[in-house]
């Protein structure tokens, strides 16, 4: 009877360690970095902090989120998306931070009569 617990015992032991070797492991997360959201109108002539993977979310306001157009100096340190309404769902303009550096955007409204709003994207590690 001593040995047949001991036995038993063994392969239970042994089972659990195979299970625990098979297991895989999970990732860690990766921590998730809030977006920047700042208004259109405040954005003329100033500098917006960001670090690589982070977001400037553009809000437009009263103007449709699909009539602004974005020009980035620096492609490798920042890119423009566009906004667009897609699905009942609206997204607004922005930028992303690719690369740390600094570069100049420049944002134009294709329902005319606004200027061009300009500003640097300071991006860092």
């Amino acid at each position: 009877m001593r040995i047949s617990r001991v036995l038993t015992a063994s392969v239970v032991a042994v089972g659990l360690f195979s299970l625990a070797a098979c297991a895989q492991q999970e990732p860690a997360p990766t921590p998730v970095i809030a977006p920047v959201t700042l208004d259109v109108g405040d954005l003329q002539g100033q500098t917006v902090d960001l670090v690589v993977g982070q977001v400037l979310n553009i809000n437009t306001g009263d103007l449709a989120v699909d009539s602004y157009r974005g020009e980035v100096s620096d492609p490798a340190v920042a890119e423009f998306t566009a906004g667009r309404e897609e699905g009942g769902t609206v997204f607004n303009p922005g930028v992303t931070a690719l690369a740390e550096g600094s570069t100049t955007v420049v944002l134009e409204n294709s329902d005319g009569g606004i200027q061009p709003v300009t500003f640097t994207v300071d991006v860092s590690g």
